[in-house]
């Protein structure tokens, strides 16, 4: 019978399959199996139906000549988790966008509040920072601000901490996020219950290392800290934005890492392509002495919400209002490392609020491909795309993303190699990246011809699996 069908099929006698939608005649980029071809991507049901050189009919056809077809790009580090930042990471190409480096707590609350309600996918770590903050009741509003950053935690407030991170995880958490950074007070017998926590689920610890990458005891007191922790508890490792913790020193952290991993330590990396970063001014990176700590002098302070550059008077005077500040502390070199080192994924670190932020939260992705790729040649492009879907799906064991095979689900970028590019700057953070017209999640097509559609939420909760 399959026979008879096969040759009626054959002879044109059957109409073909037709699938809800056909992205045809694209170049099709997949890392993970090296597949660079055109081909026809056929969709049905939110997955990956079929892959063809042959024409395929769908209800729907998208031409895509001339436009590279890739996996949705995966942002592990995306602190906005709101329908404005969600809305520019979907122009950016980014498919699922992901709370890991700070975390959120309580986390079954988090992911509740976002299901049925986001255009890309969401997902988080549960937060040391922020459970650290609701037991010693800081009054911080997001970063700690007091409490959480002075205070010795006693044997009680440790296991407290170190429930809510347990609870966290067994509610589906991707790892535990951690701001050493952020709570200088945190010491080695609390941070090592909080990594053991970590290395019983097998989940990564995200962290934010503690110091500046110059002076003392800087960059490499940094990295021995994190892999003692890890090598003690075998908890898996993701160093968040390693570009901006050694700027100048990169060559010196990458060294380090390799001998980490030599010695068995399972340690990931990220970074974004932007030589500023940005925080929030009122937690203690800001502390006596943090200039010669991080090389940064007032006058390299951006104030996000006016745009002014700070004095000493102007930091003083907006370290006790609190908000965001962007501090330029790396250099265009350091970046093309970052971007070219085939071990590091990108991710953004971004975050916007009523339109203000860095531009990062907007553009990265499309800064990578239009400027890192196709401008400066700092790095192939299939390995830029390796950089922004498989590594980070690996990282996280999410064996149906960042793929584009048969079977997968169905996040897709479509992205014109030739005009590609970012858009956001620091005086206007949330204008969309350009060269990117088609997005689409889980089967759903959120960004069409170069335009949000209106109503689309087809986002789902990434947990651990």
């Amino acid at each position: 019978m399959r026979f008879g069908i096969s040759l009626l099929l054959a002879a044109g006698l059957l109409p073909a399959e037709t699938y809800d939608l056909v992205i045809a005649n694209g170049r099709v980029m997949d890392p993970a199996s090296g597949l660079d071809a055109i081909r026809y991507v056929a969709i049905s049901a939110g997955k990956i139906a079929a892959i063809s050189d042959k024409s395929l009919a769908g209800k729907r056809v998208i031409d895509a000549k001339g436009l590279v077809v890739s996996p949705g790009f995966i942002d592990m580090h995306q602190h906005g988790q709101t329908e404005e930042n969600y809305w520019l990471k979907a122009r950016d190409g980014v498919t699922t966008a992901l709370e890991l480096e700070i975390g959120v707590e309580p986390v079954a609350k988090w992911y509740a509040e976002r299901q049925g309600k986001a255009v890309v996918n969401y997902g988080a770590s549960v937060s040391h920072v922020i459970a650290r903050m609701g037991v010693m009741k800081d009054t911080g509003a997001w970063l700690p601000k007091d409490n959480a950053i002075k205070k010795v935690a006693t044997a009680e407030e440790r296991k407290a901490i170190r429930d809510r991170l347990d609870r966290g995880l067994a509610e589906g958490a991707l790892g535990i996020g951690f701001g050493f950074g952020y709570t200088p007070a945190a010491g080695v017998e609390e941070l090592l219950a909080m990594f053991e926590v970590a290395a019983k689920y097998k989940r990564p610890a995200y962290i934010h290392m503690r110091y500046g990458s110059l002076g003392e005891p800087g960059l490499p007191a940094s990295l021995h800290e994190v892999f003692g922790y890890a090598a003690m508890t075998g908890a898996p490792l993701h160093i968040v934005h390693i570009g901006a913790s050694s700027t100048t020193r990169f060559d010196v952290a990458m060294d380090l890492i390799a001998r980490a991993k030599k010695h068995g330590i399972d340690v990931s990396m990220e970074s974004y392509p932007y030589v500023a970063g940005m925080t929030r001014i009122e937690t203690s990176i800001f502390d006596e002495g943090f200039q010669e700590r991080l090389g940064l002098p007032y006058n390299k302070m951006l104030w996000v919400n006016t745009g002014e550059w700070l004095n000493e008077e102007t930091f003083r005077k907006y370290r006790k209002q609190g908000g965001y500040v962007a501090t330029f502390t790396n250099t265009e070199e350091m970046i093309r490392k970052n971007m070219a080192h085939p071990e590091i994924i990108v991710a953004s670190d971004g975050i916007l609020e009523n339109g203000k932020g860095h531009p990062r939260v907007s553009g990265t992705y499309a800064r990578v491909l239009g400027k890192y790729v196709r401008e400066e040649k700092a790095l192939p492009l299939m390995l830029a795309l390796k950089k922004m879907t498989t590594m980070p799906a690996e990282r996280l064991h999410l064996s149906n993303k960042g793929r584009l095979q048969v079977g997968k689900d169905a996040d897709v970028t479509v992205f014109n190699p030739a005009t590609v590019i970012d858009k956001s700057t620091f005086s206007n953070a949330a204008l969309p990246s350009e060269g990117i017209p088609f997005v689409v999640v889980n089967g759903v097509v959120v960004v069409d011809n170069g335009k949000l559609v209106d109503g689309a939420k087809p986002g789902r909760a990434v947990t651990a699996q």
